[in-house]
């Protein structure tokens, strides 16, 4: 199942990067990459905290081979889309309701623009602002895909008392300024790309893209992107619409993950009326799609079925 290596370090020739405004004139890079014949429905796919849409084409040429139309747009903030800080590595925002605005105002366009069935798909962040998004109404998709989702942040100490902390750090000092100094996350003496992944050619993928583009590189979050995330993701939690949020949805978790919460993962998907869970154990670390082929093709075999059993012409 593993495809070529060009669409790891080359943007296809048929695919197109352009930028798209938010209502407030924000300008967000975008990936498209249409299919020329019948086309089976379109994935909107977003990245985590940090990512870039680099970093899936690998993903996003398996979807595009079975006739997928694929778009991703980097977050605003991070990648291509503009930084939101003087010092453009450090990972920013005001609010995550502002992801959601983004996300809520591209979705329309985009759903109207591309052949249905319209598919939302997240890793990490990505999966977190997606659920939220279509728990919230912002975003009607006809099915959703969540891959090791941020629906709670992996800390040692627990999550509430993680979050009155970063809010006093927030408090006691500029909440602009990084909450750590490098790695993705504090306290480990776990390397990142061991956080990230097994496969270390999958590793130097992204740092391909770094050195080639080094304006796409993102460094560790501010303290207000922290105190925020926690916030989000309490308040998702506890919000009663999970309970009625029907779109089909398959979460793929990885049980190892050091960086989100595997269990905030699965209690979440036990209050969704209709969610599939895929597991992965020890084999597998944070991302998933750019695991070692064993994992990897695995998620995308399951990811497929799900789409195939669920939509209607897929």
């Amino acid at each position: 199942m593993g495809l070529a290596k060009p669409y790891r370090r080359a943007i296809p020739e048929d695919a197109r990067i352009t930028s798209w405004r938010a209502p407030d004139g924000w300008k967000l890079r975008r990936f498209d990459w249409p299919v020329a014949r019948a086309c089976r429905g379109s994935i909107m796919f977003q990245g985590g905290r940090g990512d870039v849409f680099e970093k899936y084409l690998e993903a996003f040429g398996h979807w595009h081979d079975r006739g997928w139309h694929v778009t991703s747009l980097d977050w605003r903030g991070q990648g291509g889309s503009g930084r939101l800080l003087s010092d453009p590595h450090i990972g920013h925002i005001d609010d995550f309701a502002t992801y959601i605005a983004d996300l809520a105002a591209f979705w329309r366009d985009w759903a109207a623009e591309v052949p249905g069935p319209h598919v939302l798909m997240g890793h990490s962040m990505g999966g977190h602002l997606a659920l939220r998004a279509l728990v919230e109404g912002a975003v009607r998709a006809d099915a959703a895909v969540l891959i090791a989702p941020m629906l709670g942040l992996h800390s040692p100490i627990g999550a509430g008392l993680s979050e009155r902390l970063a809010k006093i750090m927030g408090a006691i000092g500029d909440p602009a300024r990084p909450a750590w100094k490098g790695n993705e996350r504090p306290a480990t003496t776990t390397t990142r790309e061991a956080l990230l992944t097994h496969d270390h050619s999958r590793y130097e993928d992204e740092l391909y893209w770094q050195q080639t583009q080094p304006e796409l590189r993102m460094g560790p979050p501010s303290w207000q992107w922290l105190i925020r995330a926690f916030e989000s993701t309490r308040v998702l939690n506890g919000d009663r619409r999970l309970q009625a949020m029907a779109v089909p949805t398959l979460l793929i978790v990885a049980e190892a993950d050091k960086l989100v919460s595997p269990a905030a993962a699965l209690q979440v998907a036990a209050k969704l009326p209709d969610a599939s869970v895929v597991r992965f154990g020890a084999e597998s670390a944070h991302e998933i799609l750019r695991e070692a082929d064993t994992v990897r093709d695995r998620a995308l075999h399951e990811i497929d079925g799900f789409l195939t059993s669920r939509l209607k012409g897929g």
